[in-house]
Order: C-alpha cells, then structure tokens, then sequence
C-alpha cells in the first residue's frame, strides 16, 4: 500500500515565490570566528609584558590554551543552538561538521591547558613534572571554583570519547544523544573558574565584560531557539499523528496533520526533529526529512527502520501527539542557481529528493532525478515518482544492483552519457557518506563545479 501526499502546482508557485538565491554566510561567519581567536590572542599578549624562564613560558602556554578553549566553548555551544540563520542559509549537516571539529579542537585545548597549568604550577612550588597529578589534586583543594571546573573536565573527556567514530557507532543513537546534551553542564561548571582565576579577566575589566557577553548571548539563543520557540511552534499547531502507511517491506510514511502548517515556514528538502508521545519513545528526539511538499493540514515523514526508534514508528496509532523541532536544513530551492537541475538519491535519501521533484519550478525535461536503491524493491515512493515525472515532463531514472549483486557504475562518463550537459547543472543530493562522495567525486570529474553540487547527509 502507498499514500500520496501531492501538492502538484500550487507547490511549485509557493516555492517560486521563495526562491530568493543568497550566497551562504560561511565565509563571513568563519573570518568572524578567526578575528574572535585573534582577539584573544591579542588579550593575552597585552597582558604578557616579558616571558623569562621554562616556568614562565610553560604557565603562559597553559594560559593561552586555557583562553582559546573557552572561547572555543562558547562556539561550541553556539553551534548547538539551531539559530536559523546558520541552520537553514549555512546547512544543518554542515553547522555540525563545524560542532564536531570545535568539539575536538576544544578538548584538546582543554586537555593541554590543564596539564601545561599544573606542570608549571608544579615546578613553581619547587616540585617536578612527576609531582603533577598531586599538584593537580592541591590546585582543586586550593583554588576557588576549581572544584567544578574538574568535573566540566571529566564531562568534557566523556563526550569526547562517546563521540570518536568506533564508540558512537556502537552506541545507540539515543544514548549518545543526551550523553552530548552534558555539554552544557560541562560549559556552565568550566565557566566559573574562568573568571575567578583568570589572570587575563582580574587585570582586564573589559575583557571580563566580553566573556560575560560572548556567553550571555550564547545561552539566550540556546533558550530561545532549542526550548521557547519549539515550545511556541507545537502549541500553536498541535500535531498528531493522522496515520501509518508501509511504504515497501521496512519502509513506512507517518502522516502527520494540524493546525496551520504552512505557516511553520517549512519547504521542500528541510528536516524537523521529531518526538513522538508514544510509550517509549517520549525521550527520543529524531531528524526525519519531510518526504512530500507541506500542506497546510498536513506534513509526511517517510523513514527506513534502520534502528530501534524507526522500526517503532509502525506502532504509532492515529492521534499520537507530536513534538517536532525545526523546520532545518538548507537542501531548499534557494541553492538553485541554474535552470536545469538534477536530484541524486541513495536509498532513504530520497525522502528529500522526492519533495523537491514535485516543487522544484522547471519546464520539461529541466528536472531529472536519479535514484539509487540495492533492488527494484527498494525504490519506495516510485509510484508516485512516475506519477510525478509523468505530469512534469521530468526525467526518472533508477540505478540498482545487477542480478548478480553487482553495484551499477555512477561514474563520470556513465553520467555525462546519460546526461550530456550535466556540467550546466545543479545537483541535490542526499544518501549516506560513502554514495554522497562517490557520486561527488563522479560529479566533479563530469565537470559540475563544486559550487553547484548541493548536499546534506540525513546522518546527523
């Protein structure tokens, strides 16, 4: 059984209507960061008249890595805000590609600045460098607020190691989840005894009012935009599930209806984060693509049950509520910046893609979709794809796995025989890591440019 969720072309004049081309704010955002290190770079040289021995260079390193890890803490938080000028213009997949790399860069500050510390702590008490972990055990007796700042620490290394690539992956989503929500406890515990033992903030007045500023802010967007605004949203539409429909055999659509949705702002390729009120799923909180355009009564999600919270969601009943975080994402018709396009899919990739093969604006033969599936039976939603190319004059295409399991070649000549002017391109896509940079790469070697080649990973 399939259902079909068609906006058709009041779809399409909708998205007209918000096709505004803005270039990402990337780069602005990245130089602001760099002169913000650079602003703390210069903190600490104002307030560093002469370096004369091992002892002095060694305190001083401890001191730099310290004020870089706390201005890294307050980016790294920042990046967990969901503020929808980075989540919808820069790209959700992206924002946390930057979390994660500040995350690494961040604890291996941390982790230099306490041992630097107490190392030179150590041999200015007259003891040596095997003496530190003593030193470090006296320097929390001693110290004000450095108490706490040992357990943001130990938080720190936690998420840390939760997060390398071989333990997340074991790991199940959920628990991983809010083991990475101790971030801002971790964040709140280091802050203190950055100002109270902080050389730079007790000579430094200004300095102190900046820090005070850089991490108010951070925690109004925190509060606005991750609990009162999603607050606002679910008040004001009150969702609940409409019903469950098995899309393919561990392939499912939940149609998801309330009040006013259009008015959430949501388009065609965006993601909201969903918890649904159902025994046992009250604390998880996922992002599933929306699988069709929005409609005013009605959203559809459409998920492959690959873990224990999408295998569950055949047990929704209609009239579940639901909690939803967003709209995010920036995979929307505002990247486009040619007049024809191609949509690349790998497997439940295609719930974005499919949304934006029926809305995307185009005359026939503009739009070609692509999807890739291991088998025939795994191309959910094809029914209403064809339906969809049919009405359109778009092109459909599907690449699977031979017989004999071999794997179809995606490559540049294979595209660039299939689609002859594939460089005056765009492409969206969307699958998992290894098919997204495989095809990039045959993208690249077909000669799209990368600027054109639109991508957001659904593992997030």
């Amino acid at each position: 059984m399939t259902t079909t969720l068609a906006g058709g072309r009041a779809a399409r004049r909708q998205t007209m209507r918000r096709i505004r081309p803005r270039r990402s704010p990337a780069v602005p955002l990245l130089l602001a960061v760099w002169a913000g290190a650079t602003a703390v770079l210069w903190l600490w040289w104002h307030n560093t008249p002469s370096i004369a021995d091992d002892n002095s260079r060694i305190l001083n390193a401890g001191r730099i890595t310290g004020l870089l890890a706390g201005y890294l803490m307050a980016l790294v938080v920042l990046q967990m805000a969901r503020v929808p000028a980075l989540e919808r213009r820069v790209g959700s997949d992206r924002v946390a590609r930057w979390h994660a790399m500040s995350g690494r860069y961040t604890l291996c500050l941390i982790v230099a600045h306490v041992f630097l510390t107490m190392w030179g702590y150590a041999l200015q008490a007259g003891k040596s460098l095997g003496d530190i972990v003593q030193q470090t055990v006296d320097s929390v007796e001693q110290l004000p607020d450095m108490g706490k700042a040992a357990i943001g620490t130990g938080l720190f290394v936690l998420i840390g190691l939760t997060s390398t690539g071989g333990i997340r992956r074991r790991m199940p989503y959920d628990t991983w989840y809010h083991v990475h929500l101790l971030t801002y406890a971790a964040v709140f515990l280091t802050f203190w005894h950055q100002i109270t033992t902080g050389n730079d903030f007790a000579v430094e007045p200004a300095a102190k009012t900046f820090w005070y500023g850089l991490y108010g802010t951070v925690t109004a967007l925190v509060l606005w935009y991750r609990i009162l605004t999603p607050i606002r949203l679910n008040v004001r539409h009150r969702m609940r599930v409409e019903a469950v429909v098995e899309e393919t055999p561990g392939i499912v659509s939940v149609l998801i209806g309330g009040r006013k949705l259009h008015r959430m702002g949501a388009e065609a390729g965006q993601f909201f984060r969903w918890r649904f009120l159902a025994p046992g799923m009250r604390f998880s909180s996922h992002p599933y693509s929306l699988s069709a355009a929005p409609r005013p009564d009605m959203l559809r999600i459409t998920v492959k049950a690959i873990g224990d919270h999408s295998a569950r969601l055949r047990e929704l009943t209609p009239g579940t509520r639901v909690y939803a975080e967003g709209p995010y994402g920036a995979l929307t018709a505002q990247r486009r910046s040619r007049g024809k396009v191609l949509l690349v899919a790998g497997g439940v990739g295609i719930t974005p893609m499919r949304a934006l093969f029926e809305t995307l604006p185009g005359a026939a033969g503009d739009i070609t979709l692509l999807y890739r599936a291991n088998t025939t039976g795994d191309l959910a939603l094809w029914d209403e794809l064809a339906a969809i190319a049919e009405e359109r004059g778009a092109r459909l295409m599907y690449a699977v796995n031979s017989p004999e399991g071999e794997r179809p070649d995606i490559s540049a000549e294979n595209l660039q025989k299939k689609i002859p002017d594939i460089d005056h391109h765009d492409v969206f896509m969307c699958g998992p890591p290894g098919f997204a940079q495989s095809v990039y790469e045959a993208l690249r070697g077909a000669g799209v440019p990368a600027r054109r080649i639109h991508h957001e990973s659904f593992e997030m």
